[in-house]
């Protein structure tokens, strides 16, 4: 049988070949390049929650009218206003705010001029220092001629080089944390900034991309010294000037310092000023069942094998869980509830009532939790008496109960119980506020604090390795109780 064998060509045709090969090399080049260049920016996804959860806010109040400098002191004669912008002038230096802030997002516009520097001071006690006493994010054009100047390497090479440490760059916590550098406008351009700062969560949100995020107790000055302003929670706010003009516009921030721990709500269900509600008071709505027990396990869920589990989950919900007057009733007989949304950093109300020796809690990031129990139940066995006395009644308590509702039980390192005993009797109504940033969890339970910022701990994860997953469902828990809640309400924080 013959074999059918591939013509060959002469010379000119197999050039043809190798240009095509060339030609589709260079196209593939090309298509690697462009979609390298497609890939998403992540310091900008980075921005698009906190931006998102900030733009959502109620309760920005301007800094400066446009007219003049109401609501500042200090260097007033080195800032003038002028066409609506808060101008430092040439041999400008500090001007400082009248009021205190703690935790707040600071939102402002700047232009530069070549080599243009100022700062934005924060939490600055009277007369301090900014960058010291307080903490100072640069403003600066780092790439001006101050800062950068062209180096011989010999052989007709060059090389541009900086004079400026890292910590010293535009967005920098000065001498604390540097900043990511690439998305400064050229001068002459505006630039739009926020600064968030929440307990000892810095971000530095630059043109839509997150340039700083830090956690001040969890960092070491880049420079090597002390800052005792990183330990302030409260203070100014100060444009530091350094004898530059530079403009600035929409000066604006919202205040997002502790909530009231007791406040009145007036009507159940109905949130106070800047929280949403989680529970209508009229049916489940924004709320499902428990997935699966185990929160690693109903995170890989997904496709089919995740619709199946809620479904059921939901079924199971729905027998078990209701409305009854305004009150999210179980009848402990079921699961845990879950809301329908993740959170990460938040503040939550939450109003909860048990009868007596029950024993439920709240998971955070579906993360065990804040206890809830009856700290007046002895749990002796059927038959015998009541201890006599407080020595017994301690001695009574095996799980830590005595102690009271609202510490992070399932922690093993840190801190596991509340600082005292808050909880009113079994039958009536308690309240907590809850704020979680970061990993750490501050409790207030009947207007009292009760933990202080304490680390709540991966309980799913047993080596101590793994941190606790920055965003995640908020859980009623089920421990065969009988439960009661109302007036259920939070307040995202930025991250």
């Amino acid at each position: 049988m013959m074999v059918p064998v591939a013509p060959t060509f002469p010379g000119p045709p197999m050039r043809y070949n190798r240009l095509i090969i060339c030609f589709a090399l260079v196209s593939c080049s090309c298509q690697l390049v462009l979609a390298q260049a497609k890939q998403p920016d992540p310091n900008r996804q980075a921005a698009e929650r906190p931006l998102a959860i900030l733009q959502e806010m109620d309760g920005w109040v301007s800094l400066f009218n446009g007219q003049d400098l109401s609501g500042w002191k200090g260097d007033t004669a080195g800032y003038v206003a002028e066409d609506g912008i808060l101008v430092c002038k040439k041999g400008g230096k500090n001007l400082i705010s009248e009021k205190e802030y703690s935790d707040f997002a600071f939102s402002f516009e700047f232009k530069l001029e070549e080599s243009g520097n100022n700062g934005i001071g924060i939490r600055l006690p009277e007369n301090g220092h900014p960058a010291s006493d307080g903490m100072e994010i640069q403003i600066l054009d780092h790439h001006g001629t101050k800062y950068v100047g062209t180096a011989d390497m010999g052989e007709g090479k060059t090389r541009e080089l900086s004079w400026l440490k890292p910590w010293q760059y535009h967005g920098s916590v000065y001498g604390i944390v540097p900043a990511k550098i690439g998305y400064l406008k050229p001068v002459g351009q505006w630039n739009k900034e926020t600064i968030i700062a929440v307990e000892d969560h810095i971000i530095v949100i630059l043109n839509d991309a997150v340039i700083v995020d830090a956690f001040l107790e969890e960092t070491r000055p880049v420079d090597g010294n002390e800052h005792p302003g990183m330990r302030n929670r409260s203070g100014h706010l100060a444009l530091a000037g350094h004898s530059d003009r530079v403009e600035f516009r929409d000066l604006k921030l919202v205040d997002l310092s502790v909530a009231k721990p007791n406040p009145n709500f007036g009507e159940d269900n109905q949130p106070p000023a800047g929280f949403q509600s989680m529970f209508n008071g009229k049916d489940l709505t924004g709320w499902k069942g428990l997935a699966h027990k185990n929160a690693i396990e109903r995170r890989k869920l997904e496709g089919g094998a995740l619709a199946e589990a809620q479904s059921k989950a939901d079924d199971v919900m729905r027998e078990h869980w209701s409305v009854i007057d305004g009150v999210l009733t179980y009848d402990g007989k079921g699961q845990s509830l879950c809301t329908a949304r993740d959170f990460g950093d938040f503040e939550m109300y939450i109003d909860w009532k048990i009868p007596p020796g029950a024993d439920s809690g709240i998971y955070l990031r579906g993360t065990p939790q804040v206890q809830i129990w009856d700290p007046w139940d002895p749990r002796t066995k059927p038959g015998d008496a009541d201890p006599a006395n407080s020595q017994e009644w301690v001695a009574a308590y095996k799980n830590g109960r005595n102690l009271g509702s609202g510490g992070l039980w399932n922690n093993k390192r840190w801190r596991n119980a509340p600082t005292v005993l808050a909880d009113h009797p079994a039958g009536q109504w308690n309240r907590f506020l809850i704020r979680m940033v970061g990993d750490k969890v501050t409790i207030w339970l009947n207007g009292k604090l009760i933990v202080d910022r304490v680390k709540l701990e991966n309980y799913w994860d047993k080596t101590g390795l793994v941190p606790l997953v920055r965003q995640d469902q908020i859980e009623l828990q089920h421990h065969g109780s009988a439960l009661y809640f109302k007036n259920l309400f939070i307040r995202e924080l930025p991250y």
